[in-house]
């Protein structure tokens, strides 16, 4: 077992605002639980692009960012069980928690009691340095927080499930989606494209809801039912009390009071994509059709493997575009003004010293 520390490098960003550059840093020694893998491909967020430029105010600087990773296994911790050398394994959007709260006991690390350790931007549980993401070449995580990558599973285009996969994934078993289920979802970015092709796969009817109907054909390639335009108030009526769940996507501040009256009598509109303010919501619809509105983060690791292993049986795959590492600023940049279908990631690879 290894006594040294991995001498590792990727890229960072520096400071609020900086561009992301070249950074050459150390991963920690192998403790006995813990794995080392070499990263293979890293899927790009759009959290990265928030917590590279502080939009949500706790960003450490200097950060890798990268929460979405596939790698291979290149050593293993003495007491490591469920790994060895050469397995092709993934790592998403968390790497410990404190393993003995209520919700880590039944699988829920995503909402421990003591936090969860992010898998950038988190301190360390035993030695407090911040931990560093997966657009690097190398990642040490405890084997907990290690998931298998099932055969048939193509390794270039699985990256986005770690984040946008299991982000809407978790809503859809939450509420208990499957066969009958009526499913709407609102925006057709990375989240919201693979929110259609999950509940599409669960047997559920889905409506993906867009400003326009310029985005139809893609929808309905997607494997949604149809598309509802929701600036259009004769087809927002018509849908009234049609959904049994809504998955709001959309990562900005915005109205979701047009689509309250959509949902059915215990119907739920569940935001999974804005962190933050969203503009007054009205109790009426709420109260009058005992409709609700949730949130939901990411889920546990038990979960996350669930789906891994269930877009492996079902051929389910994000749609991406390959970057080269060099790449990342303009990726970044093309975010912003929504020009990706659907997901970037990254062709480790292409990261030299």
């Amino acid at each position: 077992m290894a006594t040294f520390r991995y001498k590792t490098f990727g890229y960072a960003a520096q400071s609020v605002g900086a561009r992301l550059t070249p950074f050459s840093f150390e991963r920690r020694a192998l403790r006995p639980n813990d794995v080392a893998m070499e990263i293979l491909y890293c899927g790009v967020c759009h959290s990265d692009l928030h917590w590279a430029r502080n939009d949500w105010g706790w960003s450490a600087y200097p950060v890798v960012p990268g929460h979405e990773i596939i790698g291979r296994v290149i050593e293993v911790g003495s007491e490591v069980t469920r790994f060895k050398a050469d397995d092709h394994v993934a790592v998403g959007c968390m790497v410990d928690s404190c393993q003995h709260c209520d919700q880590c006991r039944k699988g829920e690390e995503q909402l421990c009691r003591e936090g969860n350790t992010l898998t950038y931007g988190s301190p360390d549980r035993i030695t407090q340095e911040m931990t560093q993401g997966g657009y690097s070449k190398h990642v040490v995580v405890r084997q907990e927080f290690v998931l298998r990558v099932p055969e048939g599973l193509d390794l270039a285009r699985a990256a986005p499930l770690l984040c946008a996969g299991i982000t809407t994934y978790s809503p859809l078993r939450t509420w208990g989606v499957g066969p009958g289920s009526r499913v709407g979802v609102i925006g057709l970015g990375g989240l919201g494209h693979m929110a259609v092709k999950l509940a599409s796969g669960l047997g559920a009817h889905v409506t993906v809801m867009s400003r326009t109907p310029d985005k139809e054909a893609d929808a309905l390639a997607l494997g949604a039912d149809r598309l509802l335009v929701s600036t259009d108030p004769d087809a927002m009526a018509q849908a009234a009390n049609s959904f049994d769940l809504i998955i709001d996507t959309v990562p900005t501040k915005h109205d979701i009071n047009p689509y309250m009256p959509l949902l059915d009598v215990d119907g739920t509109l569940v935001i999974v994509g804005q962190l933050g303010n969203l503009s007054e919501p009205s109790t009426v619809p709420l109260m009058l059709g005992r409709r609700r509105v949730a949130g939901s983060p990411i889920g546990g690791i038990a979960q996350t493997q669930e789906l891994l292993d269930f877009c492996a049986r079902q051929n389910i795959l994000p749609e991406c575009e390959t970057i080269r590492m060099d790449q990342i600023n303009e990726a970044f940049e093309r975010m912003e003004r929504a020009d990706v279908r659907y997901r970037f990631v990254i062709d480790m690879a292409s990261l030299t010293a």
